[in-house]
């Protein structure tokens, strides 16, 4: 028989994850998770808390083909090669079903080689780099955020309606980064050919010298600013900026600064009216949403931040591809992921089958001052289907 019942967070606004049909076998489905805890504490510890939300409310509906389900984590410390080893030590010695997690696009990729070198399935949750899904793309890799592409599609979309002629990038020298800007270059050209872009600036990951940064930037005479940094690399550059004058009278396009990982810290330093991607939180005032925020307030004492929604929406849909596989067997499962739905907390989501990228969406407005914090303003959610490129855009970057 085969299964067709999806996950979902009631319309009623409880949450509701059923158990899902027929049980292979009594022990748990083991996930393991591997993820830049203590090097991103602020996006991760969040998503670790979602993801064990996530496994406590499954087991107690029934599980997964009736079998309950067991999270195993393990922190790279931002590094590929721990990564790497860390997936070796789950595969062989915890014996997990699904490999999961990263946060960093470099350290995403060396996983994505590694399951499609091992035959193991690999979630990635919160990596953005494309190229994990269509360059360097494998058949035993899915990835659930939307990427890079998807991002700066909304932004270019938006930054095409400024008058801003004359654009400088600052961005971390590294996977995301380049990829970042290079999307949104060639997005905002093909809706403006009258833009240009007059510089750029790549300092090092999470190693800015953020008044020299600044500084050059000033010195391009820039009529808008398009920024990839986040994290403390971020709160820096702000700051600095802030001080330095360099974005009055200017616009900013600026990829995730809309998260409350990273405007939480700003205060009311946050700057205000920038372009920004992110997770406007407890306004989304949908039933499944806030029956999410409840459930995870009442767990944790807090509120929800980006990653929380990531790493619940991550397991959802590891149980949404086993229900659909029927089984745990590897090759099952990957058939049963490619096309697997599921209903988030923000939404329907799909693994499209092409490239096997999630249609998570995009949330886009402006970053504005509330109670001396900063917050995401005038903001809309755009499904991820909407910001994704054609089955033959992907043929052309995508291993056969």
């Amino acid at each position: 028989m085969r299964v067709t019942r999806r996950l979902l967070l009631g319309a009623s606004g409880a949450l509701a994850m059923p158990g899902l049909l027929r049980a292979q076998g009594t022990g748990p489905i083991r996930i393991g998770e591997i993820n830049s805890y203590t090097t991103m504490p602020a996006f991760t510890l969040p998503y670790r808390n979602a993801m064990q939300l996530a496994v406590e409310t499954l087991n107690a509906q029934g599980g997964v083909l009736g079998r309950q389900l067991e999270l195993v984590t393990r922190d790279d410390a931002g590094k590929p090669q721990d990564a790497v080893r860390l997936a070796g030590e789950l595969v062989n010695d915890q014996k997990v079903d699904v490999l999961a997690g990263a946060y960093f696009s470099n350290v995403g990729l060396a996983l994505s080689e590694y399951a499609a070198q091992n035959r193991r399935l690999y979630v990635g949750g919160e990596p953005l780099t494309d190229a994990m899904v269509w360059e360097r793309g494998n058949r035993y890799t899915f990835r659930l955020r939307p990427s890079t592409y998807m991002q700066a599609a909304i932004l270019a979309e938006e930054a095409a309606k400024l008058p801003a002629k004359r654009w400088v990038t600052v961005s971390p020298n590294y996977e995301f980064g380049q990829s970042g800007v290079k999307w949104f270059k060639q997005l905002l050209s093909a809706r403006r050919p009258d833009v240009q872009f007059v510089g750029e600036q790549w300092p090092a990951l999470g190693r800015v010298d953020a008044g020299a940064t600044v500084q050059a930037l000033e010195q391009m005479k820039p009529d808008a600013i398009f920024n990839v940094l986040f994290g403390p690399d971020l709160t820096n550059f702000v700051r600095q900026g802030n001080t330095r004058g360099l974005f009055e009278g200017r616009a900013v396009v600026s990829l995730l600064t809309g998260e409350p990982e990273y405007l939480d810290p700003l205060g009311d330093e946050a700057p205000e009216g920038w372009i920004v991607t992110g997770y406007p939180g407890e306004q989304i005032d949908t039933p499944a949403h806030k029956a999410f925020v409840s459930a995870y307030r009442g767990r944790f004492n807090a509120k929800p931040m980006c990653g929380s929604l990531v790493g619940y929406a991550l397991i959802q849909s590891i149980a949404a591809g086993i229900a659909r596989a029927e089984s745990t067997s590897m090759e099952r499962m990957v058939e049963g992921f490619r096309g697997a739905s599921f209903e988030s907390p923000v939404g329907p989501v799909t693994y499209r089958e092409i490239d096997q990228q999630g249609t998570l969406g995009v949330f886009v407005g402006r970053t504005a001052l509330k109670n001396d914090a900063g917050v995401m303003a005038d903001w809309r959610y755009i499904d991820g289907r909407d910001l994704l490129p054609g089955d033959d855009f992907v043929r052309k970057l995508r291993p056969a």
